[in-house]
C-alpha cells in the first residue's frame, strides 16, 4: 500500500511538472482560443426577466436570479427544424442572437433576418437583403431595415426595397462611416427613437485626391484607389440627410459653411422633432452642439460650445434621460477628465454629475425609473474599471463591483441585477451574478488560468516618474526560470500614442502571449505607457500636441533608466518594437539613441506626419503650414543619417491607415545615405497582420531578435 501511494505520488508529480512545462508556439498563439480566457459567449439578459443567457455553437443556455439551475433554452437542432419549415437552409452553428424582449430574440443567417419566439417556438423571417448589401441597421420596432449597396443607401420594409439615395458618382458615399471613424463615429445611419425616420451621412469625396493601393495577386496587378486626405490637404465634405420611409422623401440638414467641418455624435430628440449634431471645426479646437428642425432641416440653436487651444474631441452623443422633460447627459473632458454633465433641453447646464482626477470609461444606461444611471470609471485606479451607480438628484455615486481588476458589466434593464465580468492578474475571467442591493453574489463562470500548463514569465507592474513627476505605469515580464544572478536581453514594446493604454489591471496586466513566447526564449519584455497614452485624462494625453515624439521619448527613456539600474538586465542588449504609432516611436527612439537600442523592429510606421490623414494628424499636429517646426522635428526621414545597428521594418502593402509610402520613403533615404536596413512586406495585409499569417510575423520577429539581440 505504501509503495502504491509513493508510485502514485511520483506519477502525479511527473505529470504536473510536465504539464507546466509546455512551451508556446506562434501558430498556437495566433489561433488557439484555449490559450485565451474563456467566457460566456454573448452573455445578455432575456429582456427584463429574471433570466440571462449565453450560447455556444450548438445551443442557447439560461440561468436565473432565483436559483442556481442552468437549463438549455434552445438547441440548434430545434432552431433548424423551424428553419426547414420556412424552406431555409439549416444553420451550421447556433446564430448570434439578440433579445428584443422577454420572449423574442432576433438573429441573421446570411442576408436573412429572423425573429424567434422562444415560448411559442415560432420563427418568422423579417427581412431578406440583397447579397451585396452592407451596413445593415434595424429600425426600432423592426418596421424597416436600412442597408447600403456600394455607395448608395436603401431601406426595406420586408416586402419591398426602395432607394434612399441614387448617386452614380462613386466618390459620393451614403449611409456609411465618415471622417475615417474618428470622433466616436462607427456607423452612417441613425434611426429615430420610434423608427419613423432615418438620419444618414452623405460624404462627398470627389475633391479628395485618390491614393492607389496595388493588388499584386492578379497576373496584371490592379490599382485599388482610396480617398486619403493627408494633413493640410483638401478633405471630404459631409452632410446629414433625414429620410421619411412613408413619404419616400429626404431633406438635408442645413449645417452651413465651411464645408470642411466635422459632423459628429448625431442624436435624436425623444419626440423625433429635433436632430442634434456636434459640429467641430477643421482645426478641431471649437465644438458647437447644434439643434436642427427635423421637418425643415433648418438650424434652431446652439445648445453650448466647447473650446480648447489644443483640441476638442467629442466622442459620445447626448443621451436623453427617459421621462426627464428633455434633460440629457453629455460627456466631456472640459475639466481635464472625461465626466458626465446633466443639461436642460435648452442647453443650460443643470450640474456636473461626476468629477475627480479619473475618467468615466462608459455610460451603460439608466435604471427603471430613470432616477439614476450606471457607468464604469477608473476612480479606483488608472489601471482598473469598476461599475458605479449615480443618483441623478443627489449626485451620489456608489461603487457596485468590489473585485479588483477590469470590469465589463452587463446591467439588466431595470438595474436591479447585473452580470459582473472581471479580469485581473490572478483570475483570467470571472463572471458573477450580483444584485443591486449586494445580497446576491454568485459566481456563474470562472477561468482562473488558461495558461496553467505553460511556462510563463512573472509579470509585475512598475511605477516610475516622468520628468515632471507624473506617474508612469509599466509592465515587466521576466524570463521563465528567471535567475537574478544572470543578465538578460530586453525587448521594449511600445505604442505610446493617443487612444491606447497597454498597461492595465486585467489578465496578464494587459500583455499578450507573444511576450511570454519571448520570455520562454530568455527575454525580458518591458512596456511603458508614456504621456500621450490614453486612460489618464486630457493633460496626460494631449501634452504631446504639435510636438509628437518628444515627451513620449523622454518617458520611454525613464523606463530604460529603470531597466539599466537592474543587475539582471544586459544593458548592451536592449531592443525595441512597435506598430503604427508604436512604429513611429520605435524609429524615433532607435534613431535618436542608437547607443541604447541595439535592435529595432517596427510595423506600419509613420515616418513623416504629412503623409498621415487629416482627422487624426491635424488633431495632434495641426497642418504642416500651421506647425512646420513640429512636423520637421517629428520627421523620421530627416534622421536616417543616425541609423546604426540592426533595424527591420514591416509593412502591409494594402495598408489604408498608414500608407505604404511612409516606409518606402524611409527606404529611399536609407539607399541615398547608404544605410542598411532589413525590410519585409505582407502583400495582402492592411494595417496589421491578422489571422494565421500573424504566426509568420511572430516567428520573423523572434528570429530577428535571436540573430541580432
Amino acid at each position: 500500500m505504501h509503495k502504491f501511494i509513493t508510485f502514485q505520488l511520483l506519477l502525479w508529480l511527473f505529470v504536473t511538472a510536465t504539464a507546466q512545462d509546455k512551451l508556446f508556439i506562434p501558430e498556437e498563439i495566433a489561433s488557439n482560443r484555449k490559450l485565451y480566457p474563456s467566457s460566456l459567449s454573448n452573455l445578455q439578459w432575456k429582456g427584463n426577466s429574471d433570466t440571462y443567457t449565453w450560447q455556444d455553437s450548438k445551443s442557447l443556455t439560461a440561468g436565473n436570479t432565483t436559483n442556481e439551475t442552468i437549463d438549455t433554452l434552445l438547441r440548434l437542432s430545434d432552431l433548424n427544424t423551424c428553419m426547414v419549415g420556412l424552406e431555409k437552409e439549416e444553420l451550421k452553428r447556433f446564430p448570434y442572437i439578440l433579445w428584443e424582449n422577454e420572449n423574442t430574440c432576433a438573429f441573421t443567417s446570411g442576408n436573412d433576418w429572423f425573429e424567434f419566439n422562444v415560448t411559442e417556438k415560432i420563427l418568422k423571417q423579417r427581412f431578406s437583403l440583397p447579397e451585396t448589401a452592407g451596413n445593415p441597421e434595424l429600425a426600432p420596432g423592426n418596421r424597416f431595415i436600412a442597408y447600403t449597396i456600394d455607395n448608395n443607401l436603401f431601406i426595406s420594409d420586408g416586402k419591398k426595397d426602395f432607394p434612399v439615395t441614387n448617386d452614380a458618382n462613386k466618390g459620393i458615399v451614403n449611409g456609411q462611416t465618415v471622417h475615417r471613424n474618428e470622433f466616436g463615429i462607427s456607423k452612417g445611419t441613425f434611426w429615430s427613437p420610434a423608427g419613423n425616420l432615418l438620419a444618414f451621412y452623405r460624404m462627398d469625396e470627389t475633391m479628395v485626391t485618390e491614393y492607389p493601393l496595388v493588388d499584386v495577386t492578379e497576373r496584371i496587378a490592379k490599382a485599388h484607389n482610396i480617398r486619403y486626405p493627408m494633413a493640410g490637404m483638401t478633405s471630404h465634405e459631409v452632410t446629414v440627410g433625414i429620410f421619411d420611409p412613408v413619404t419616400n422623401s429626404a431633406i438635408f440638414v442645413e449645417t452651413g459653411r465651411p464645408a470642411e467641418q466635422y459632423l459628429t455624435n448625431i442624436a435624436w430628440s425623444p419626440d423625433e422633432k429635433s436632430l442634434y449634431i456636434a459640429l467641430l471645426n477643421r482645426n478641431q479646437n471649437h465644438m458647437k452642439l447644434n439643434e436642427y428642425d427635423v421637418a425643415t432641416g433648418k438650424f434652431i440653436r446652439t445648445l453650448f460650445e466647447e473650446k480648447n487651444e489644443r483640441y476638442v474631441e467629442p466622442q459620445h452623443p447626448m443621451v436623453f434621460v427617459p421621462g426627464g422633460n428633455g434633460n440629457f447627459i453629455w460627456q466631456s473632458q472640459r475639466d481635464g477628465f472625461n465626466h458626465l454633465y446633466l443639461y436642460n433641453r435648452d442647453g443650460s447646464l443643470i450640474k456636473q454629475l461626476t468629477s475627480g482626477n479619473w475618467i468615466v470609461t462608459e455610460m451603460l444606461g439608466f435604471d427603471l425609473n430613470s432616477k439614476g444611471l450606471f457607468y464604469t470609471s477608473t476612480a479606483v485606479s488608472p489601471l482598473q474599471d469598476q461599475l458605479y451607480y449615480l443618483e441623478l438628484k443627489s449626485g451620489k455615486s456608489t461603487r457596485l463591483t468590489t473585485e479588483e481588476g477590469v470590469q465589463a458589466p452587463v446591467v439588466r434593464a431595470d438595474g436591479k441585477y447585473f452580470l459582473s465580468r472581471c479580469s485581473n492578474p490572478e483570475v483570467a475571467s470571472r463572471t458573477r451574478l450580483i444584485s443591486f442591493s449586494g445580497k446576491l453574489n454568485r459566481v456563474i463562470h470562472e477561468d482562473v488560468n488558461p495558461l496553467k500548463d505553460y511556462k510563463t514569465g512573472e509579470v509585475s507592474i512598475i511605477n516610475l516618474k516622468a520628468d515632471d513627476g507624473t506617474d508612469l505605469f509599466a509592465r515587466l515580464t521576466k524570463p521563465t526560470d528567471f535567475d537574478p544572478a544572470k543578465k538578460y536581453p530586453v525587448l521594449v514594446y511600445v505604442y505610446g500614442g493617443p487612444h491606447a493604454q497597454l498597461v492595465t489591471g486585467g489578465w496578464l496586466n494587459g500583455g499578450g502571449l507573444f511576450d511570454h513566447y519571448l520570455a520562454q526564449k530568455g527575454y525580458i519584455v518591458f512596456t511603458l505607457d508614456n504621456r500621450g497614452s490614453a486612460g489618464r485624462g486630457f493633460e496626460f494625453e494631449s501634452c504631446i500636441h504639435r510636438n509628437l515624439g518628444v515627451l513620449e521619448m523622454a518617458d520611454q527613456l525613464k523606463g530604460v533608466e529603470y531597466l539599466k539600474s537592474q543587475p539582471w538586465v544586459d544593458a548592451s542588449r536592449i531592443g525595441i518594437d512597435g506598430w503604427s504609432y508604436g512604429g513611429f516611436m520605435t524609429l524615433t527612439l532607435k534613431l535618436n539613441h542608437p547607443e541604447i537600442f541595439k535592435v529595432a523592429t517596427c510595423g506600419g510606421p509613420v515616418t513623416d506626419w504629412k503623409y498621415y490623414e487629416v482627422m487624426y494628424g491635424e488633431r495632434y499636429m495641426d497642418t504642416p503650414d500651421q506647425n512646420p517646426d513640429g512636423y520637421k522635428n517629428a520627421c523620421i526621414l530627416d534622421k536616417v543619417d543616425k541609423l546604426e545597428g540592426k533595424l527591420m521594418i514591416i509593412h502591409g502593402a494594402q495598408d489604408n491607415t498608414v500608407v505604404w509610402q511612409n516606409s518606402l520613403q524611409f527606404l529611399i533615404k536609407c539607399i541615398e545615405l547608404k544605410k542598411q536596413v532589413d525590410y519585409f512586406v505582407y502583400p495582402t495585409h492592411e494595417h496589421n497582420v491578422r489571422g494565421i499569417d500573424r504566426a509568420h510575423m511572430y516567428r520573423k520577429l523572434a528570429e530577428y531578435y535571436d540573430q541580432n539581440l
